[in-house]
């Protein structure tokens, strides 16, 4: 029974799950399943997607980055910002990226060098990074002067938009990272017990400042998008992205626990989070109502997380990347 209980929380799980409630939706909501509404949803998530990538290896190193929604809108302020001012946008790029790498760094060396905890360090920067927006553009939204930056969101490849395919090309890369790359062992090794990844050789302090900057680079890439999209750097954009991108991981089968994650469930877990957004959308639900929604979802998502672990603790399977000592 521990064992069916398992399965049916794990990937395959949650599969069926989605498959199931993707059916019923597409039956039920009308114009769903239309070219236009698929590509609209996919690219809905784009953000929650990308930013996840990496989350997920935060969440299975037993942190979490409250930071991420900020350092997206000031990584999008910083590319209008710097491309303005210089006429060229691959300078403006390559300065969101180095900017908000560098918040992730800090991140990095506040929660593992000085042993901070990351609640308290993520905070702490999610207000200063938004400050540091606001301060910058004067609290108001500033306008992108050359028409060519919006063809990073607005270009296609295959009839299908390129940021559709960053992201996917994003899930495939920090997939293999994961699965087939010393960082993405040790990761899941950290996780699972530090002290013991410790004994065994892993520089634990180092592979968790890496993890925090390789979140904020990938934050950084995200911004831009974003601010393409919405044709201006936002200060006040991405507020709240970081409770929807550890919801659709948790969903997704990372532990908060650390020492367990798949890219397939974070997957299906950021197309649970747009399909949500997408149905209530198409059915006019209000906005009101949808803060109640994605509540409910990350309540869900913690409580699955939950029944996870429980059923871990039951079925102890051979092989699996977290130990229990």
């Amino acid at each position: 029974m521990n064992a069916l209980k398992k399965t049916l929380l794990g990937e395959q799980g949650l599969v069926v799950i989605f498959a199931a409630a993707f059916v019923i939706v597409s039956l039920f909501v009308p114009n769903f399943l239309t070219e236009r509404n698929m590509l609209g949803l996919l690219q809905s998530v784009v953000t929650i997607g990308i930013v996840a990538c990496t989350m997920m290896f935060c969440l299975a190193s037993r942190d979490f980055d409250l930071s991420v929604g900020s350092i997206v809108a000031f990584s999008g302020m910083i590319a209008v910002m710097v491309s303005n001012a210089t006429g060229s946008i691959p300078v403006g790029l390559l300065a969101a990226l180095l900017c908000g790498a560098i918040v992730g760094f800090v991140n990095g060396i506040v929660i593992a060098r000085f042993r901070v905890n990351a609640l308290i360090t993520t905070l702490a920067t999610m207000q200063i990074v938004r400050g540091l927006a606001l301060i910058a553009s004067d609290g108001r939204a500033v306008g992108i002067n050359d028409p060519a930056f919006y063809q990073l969101a607005l270009s296609r490849f295959l009839t299908v938009p390129t940021p559709i395919w960053i992201m996917l090309i994003l899930f495939v890369v920090f997939g293999f990272v994961l699965n087939r790359t010393v960082f993405g062992k040790n990761t899941l090794a950290i996780g699972g017990n530090p002290e013991a990844s410790r004994l065994a050789g892993v520089n634990v302090i180092n592979t968790r400042i890496w993890i925090f900057a390789l979140q904020g680079l990938i934050c950084g890439i995200a911004g831009i998008l974003l601010a393409s999209r919405i044709t201006s750097g936002q200060p006040n954009a991405a507020t709240g992205l970081e409770l929807s991108v550890i919801s659709a991981c948790v969903l997704g089968g990372v532990s908060l626990a650390g020492g367990r994650a798949a890219m397939s469930g974070v997957i299906v877990g950021v197309l649970i989070m747009g399909i949500a957004e997408n149905v209530m959308n198409l059915l006019n639900i209000q906005a009101f109502y949808q803060y109640v929604v994605r509540g409910l979802i990350l309540l869900i998502a913690v409580l699955l997380d939950n029944l996870r672990s429980s059923a871990a603790d039951d079925v102890d399977e051979p092989g699996t990347s977290r130990e229990r000592h």
